[in-house]
C-alpha cells in the first residue's frame, strides 16, 4: 500500500505515529510486514506491506482515519495497492 498525504508535514506524522504507540524504528502493529514514510514535494509518503488488504482496512479504519484527522491532516490520502508478488527479510 501507498498512501499520499498531500499537504501534510512530517511533524503530522509524527505525531499519528506517537498515537498509535509505534515507536521510531520500533515493531510494527500486527498485520503490517514492512513499513518506511519519507517526505515528498507536497507532503509525505508512506509504503506498507501487509498480511492482507482485510489489515490494512481494519488498521486505516480504526488509527490511520481518526488519529489523522486529530493531527490536523485534512485530506484522506491518495492510496495505490500493489500485488506482492515477492518479499525478503532479515535473517
Amino acid at each position: 500500500m501507498v498512501l499520499e498525504f498531500e499537504g501534510a508535514t512530517l511533524d503530522q506524522y509524527d505525531q499519528i505515529r506517537e498515537s498509535m504507540g509505534l515507536e521510531a524504528e520500533g515493531p510494527a502493529p500486527p498485520g503490517a510486514l514492512f513499513h518506511w514514510v519519507t517526505a515528498t514535494d507536497d507532503g509525505f509518503r508512506v509504503t506498507d506491506v501487509w498480511e492482507s488488504r482485510e489489515a490494512f482496512d481494519r488498521f486505516a479504519q480504526e488509527k490511520i482515519g481518526p488519529l489523522s484527522a486529530q493531527a490536523g491532516v485534512e485530506t484522506q490520502p491518495e492510496i495505490t495497492e500493489y500485488a506482492v508478488h515477492n518479499y525478503h527479510t532479515p535473517g
